[in-house]
């Protein structure tokens, strides 16, 4: 399904509205550019999620845990070589952990996402550089 957001305020929504159908295992892959508003999109999934802290990009530690009603695990795969480096940092382990995965630059995760993945994916608009489509597979809202 395709949604098209108008603000920052309205990507964090969708994401607190995907949260809503989202289980604890769940594994969330966002695809878009730099910039697009995948932080933004996990900012509200947090929300969604009862986490009520702050929310930032995991591009240094190359993931982030919130701890809400269901933990949130927020990867940024940017520096990762591939999908190997995943696996040596314990994915398996979070996927164990029974919280929401939300994987940033999830192209870089290769066969290491489960096939039950939902994949979100955040485009700029050429109409309005402020507006974002939004697509999410595998869940309808």
């Amino acid at each position: 399904m395709e949604y098209l957001s108008h603000s920052t305020e309205e990507t964090e929504d969708l994401g607190a509205a995907l949260a809503a159908h989202l289980t604890p295992g769940a594994v969330v892959a966002y695809l878009g550019d730099l910039g697009a508003g995948k932080t933004a999109f996990t900012r509200g999934l947090a929300r969604g999620l009862g986490y009520t802290g702050r929310v930032t990009s995991p591009t240094f530690t190359v993931v982030n845990e919130y701890l809400g009603r269901v933990p949130l695990f927020h990867f940024d795969l940017y520096r990762l070589g591939g999908a190997e480096e995943l696996w040596d940092i314990g994915w398996e382990d979070y996927l164990d952990r029974g919280g929401v995965c939300a994987v940033e630059w999830s192209e870089r995760a290769g066969d290491a996402l489960p096939p039950e993945t939902v994949t979100v994916t955040i485009r700029r608009c050429r109409e309005d550089e402020n507006w974002r489509r939004i697509t999410v597979e595998g869940v309808e809202l």
